[in-house]
């Protein structure tokens, strides 16, 4: 008994300290604050300083790269499709009459909003009914009467309109009563369906040629039939807008008024299935996307439903789908209908359901024509965030090579280089033995020999096919940041000969510095450096260390490090073959790769542009020293483009416009320049910036459709003022890269390889007899003693000439270290 006892107690010590040395692994492996400082404890204070600077530059991105990435256009509210509807008179089937003057309205909103216009309707029923107002509120305006019939649409008092007083309001609510809130009386037009003018008739095949179709002028039974308004339905959905006014134009309505039955809308279920129906008129009328109201049924044949049900248990094995499913399903139908507000209601219950087990899933939804782009862009910042325990689980497996490639290219990446390289390692076995499985012959597929049945083991892994398949995921590793630098994985890799090319630290003999310079800019040896991400425990822990340091050396705090070109890998790019304009054949293929959008979507979306860019998360991004202003610009446009929902490809047309916007305001000016020179010269003042990247992208074309859709009333606001030449030229792109004093010589000698033309020009001019004074402006004549070489002059010529600020020097060298603005 007591030897029982005693292995018993044993048995548990043995198991606590099991317990212990996994959880001592475990914090081992995670403590990455520990590797970071290991890494950095040789530094010098300004050398993690210089570190620290790449980390709060990456984090200012971040922000404005979630924010890009969040940016969707706002969905219309029933507020505003009603207040359009009002403007537009779609549906209207009452016409007041008020001083001369015909406001043609809806009776069903305007009954259900007001007991004055409930009553006065009640007494003249049926369409197109004509009533003169007499009102007992004297004097009061048509202007007045019109705002008071729009709060009657929106619930909303314009509080601009000084013709409304407290006592004329009062007046009013006398005569009129006082109306409930707008979504009280829309839920009441939706439960009751008092004065529907309209029925929603969902239908399926099987229901034709039933024995009681013949009580039906369609000649089936409908499954359901939901009563509904026009107006309503005019106003949230283009959809059903262009399916009524069809019908208008060829006079069924007239039939049917004439027979006094609603307009049925006939829905075929195959297509939108009848369980989704309330749930479609919920949102139409008040704006909400509710799951609860989804039709269960049970059973099979007609009554099983959709086709998503059978979808569901084909894959799933169950009858019911997830609301994952089912959200998915009724986003395509909101996109079907043009309902906006439904497919945005799906996207955010979508992000709800976002779970490691549900990403792939999402992943490959959203990739599809049919899935959402927004929803794609969230689960992918979702695989960035979590992909340390996504590394660690079967999750990874089931990940497409095309995301795996994505998250990898991030800045962003929530992950040490070491798990990146053990997950793409991990992930590349498993394609491997998948493909080794696909190749087997289905002879050997149920045997003993077969390669499911008996399994593979590492060794007999081809590195050489393993290789292959990680050739486009091994690059994007940043294997000069894997710590720590003698890790085994590492070295592994490096033997089966997965990674080509080492890390700098293992070539030469100063080891600690090449280590260093691969994680900032500067010194000898820059071109070992690459980016780091901002994996968040090395920025705090980096953070934390720099604040300790400036405690202990508080006089070195004051040194400002040189501010090193972030964007400019080497000298050799400017040697590239010159930009030049397209051809009409580029521009044909430009217009059809996506829709263009015109002049005054354009406009809008410029002003759109200028002003995020005063935004505080913008002004403190640029304001670091190591900010990259070209990836600044980047974000900032994807997220305005995304605003107007435009694919991000216009982001690029954004861009140019802006330089293009550029040259119209600066072509004024460049005319004194042109005047100047002499027409015997040769020599032409360059009057454009060279256009950035190559590209050369046209206007926008006046014919687009989207004038009126893209519109922001809600963010973008009147009476912005201009901004001024010198901040528009550090906002476009093309301004990104303007030549410092500290590029390398080779850098300044092949940008000025387009003015050489300039040098032979001059040979071939005509001697006449008084040297080189016929080629210089009267102010440096020869008589002033101030005699210089004419290629020296050319520029102060040309500068001279600005009424502005000059230009800027290069975005990464700045002077000044104001702070921010504040809008």
């Amino acid at each position: 008994m007591a030897l029982q006892e005693k292995k018993k107690k044993m048995t548990g010590f043995a198991t606590l300290r099991k317990k212990f040395i996994r959880r001592r692994r475990s914090s081992k492996a995670c403590d990455h604050g520990r590797i970071i400082r290991d890494l950095v404890s040789t530094w010098s204070h300004l050398e993690a300083t210089a570190l620290l600077e790449e980390y709060e530059a990456l984090a200012a991105l971040k922000d404005l790269h979630v924010q890009a990435e969040l940016a969707r256009p706002p969905a219309a509210t029933f507020k505003q499709d009603l207040s359009m509807l009002y403007d537009h008179k779609h549906c209207s089937d009452v016409d007041l009459v008020y001083r001369g003057a015909c406001f043609p309205v809806h009776r069903a909103v305007l009954s259900a909003r007001c007991p004055y216009f409930r009553d006065l309707l009640g007494g003249c029923p049926g369409y197109g009914a004509r009533i003169c107002l007499e009102l007992r509120t004297p004097h009061l305006e048509v202007s007045m009467f019109s705002a008071l019939l729009r709060y009657l649409y929106t619930g909303d008092i314009c509080p601009h309109d000084a013709a409304l007083e407290a006592n004329l309001l009062r007046r009013l609510g006398e005569e009129f009563g006082t109306p409930n809130p707008l979504e009280h009386d829309l839920r009441y037009l939706l439960e009751s369906g008092e004065n529907a003018d309209a029925a929603l008739i969902f239908t399926s095949d099987g229901d034709y040629q039933r024995p009681d179709s013949g009580s039906s002028e369609y000649g089936f039974r409908p499954k359901l039939e939901l009563p509904c308004h026009k107006a309503i339905l005019s106003a949230r959905s283009p959809f059903f807008r262009n399916l009524i006014q069809r019908r208008t134009r060829s006079g069924e309505d007239h039939t049917e008024r004439a027979l006094h039955i609603p307009t049925r809308i006939v829905l075929d279920e195959s297509v939108i299935p009848k369980r989704y129906a309330r749930v479609l008129l919920h949102a139409v009328y008040l704006d909400t996307v509710d799951l609860s109201l989804i039709t269960r049924t049970s059973g099979c044949g007609n009554s099983a439903g959709s086709l998503g049900e059978v979808q569901a248990l084909t894959h799933t094995g169950r009858m019911r789908p997830s609301p994952l499913e089912e959200a998915m399903e009724l986003y395509q139908i909101g996109r079907f209908l043009e309902l906006d507000i439904l497919s945005q209601g799906c996207e955010d219950i979508i992000l709800e359901c976002l779970t490691l087990e549900s990403l792939p899933t999402v992943l490959k939804w959203g990739s599809q024509p049919h899935g959402s782009s927004w929803v794609h862009r969230q689960a992918l910042h979702y695989l960035r965030e979590e992909f340390q325990p996504i590394a660690s689980s079967s999750i990874l497996h089931q990940l497409d090579h095309a995301h795996l490639a994505n998250v990898l290219q991030s800045h962003f990446l929530q992950a040490s280089e070491l798990e990146i390289l053990q997950a793409v390692l991990k992930w590349g076995e498993h394609e491997l033995v998948r493909r080794m499985e696909d190749r087997e012959p289905n002879l050997l597929s149920h045997t003993v020999h077969s390669v499911t049945r008996k399994g593979i083991k590492k060794r007999d892994l081809s590195d050489i096919e393993l290789r292959e398949i990680l050739s486009e995921l091994l690059p994007l590793v940043r294997i000069d940041h894997i710590l720590p630098p003698n890790s085994e994985a590492l070295a592994q890799a490096i033997r089966r000969g997965l990674v080509s090319t080492p890390p700098s630290h293992m070539i030469g003999d100063e080891k600690d510095n090449l280590r260093m310079n691969a994680w900032i800019r500067g010194g000898k040896k820059n071109g070992f450096f690459v980016r780091p991400r901002l994996f968040m425990p090395y920025y705090e822990e980096i953070k934390s260390l720099v604040e300790e340091q400036m405690v202990q050396e508080a006089d070195l705090v004051r040194l400002r490090r040189p501010r090193y070109v972030a964007d400019i890998p080497d000298a050799l790019y400017m040697v590239e073959e010159k930009p030049r304009a397209m051809g009409t054949a580029g521009v044909d293929v430009l217009a059809a790769a996506f829709p263009v959008p015109d002049s005054a979507t354009m406009a809008l979306m410029l002003k759109r542009e200028q002003k995020l860019r005063q935004s505080p998360s913008c002004q403190r991004a640029i304001s670091l020293p190591l900010s990259s202003r070209h990836e600044i610009n980047r974000q900032v446009r994807l997220r305005v483009v995304r605003e107007f929902n435009l694919p991000d490809t216009v982001a690029d047309f954004l861009e140019n416009t802006a330089s293009y916007s550029m040259k119209e305001q600066n072509e004024p000016r460049m005319t004194d320049i042109e005047d100047i020179d002499s027409p015997g010269m040769g020599i032409r003042v360059r009057t454009t910036a060279p256009v950035c990247y190559g590209r050369n992208m046209t206007f926008p074309r006046p014919t687009s459709s989207y004038a009126h859709r893209h519109e922001l009333p809600a963010i973008v606001t009147e009476g912005e003022s201009c901004r001024l030449l010198a901040e528009q030229q550090e906002g476009n792109s093309c301004s990104d890269g303007q030549l410092s004093g500290v590029m390398p010589d080779v850098a300044m000698a092949t940008a000025s390889f387009g003015a050489l033309h300039l040098i032979e020009e001059q040979e071939l001019e005509l001697d006449l007899g008084d040297g080189t004074s016929h080629l210089m402006p009267p102010h440096l004549s020869p008589s002033s003693g101030n005699i210089e070489p004419h290629r020296s002059s050319l520029p102060h010529q040309h500068q001279r000439h600005f009424s502005g600020p000059p230009p800027p020097p290069y975005v990464y060298h700045r002077a000044g270290t104001a702070l921010p603005r504040f809008i």
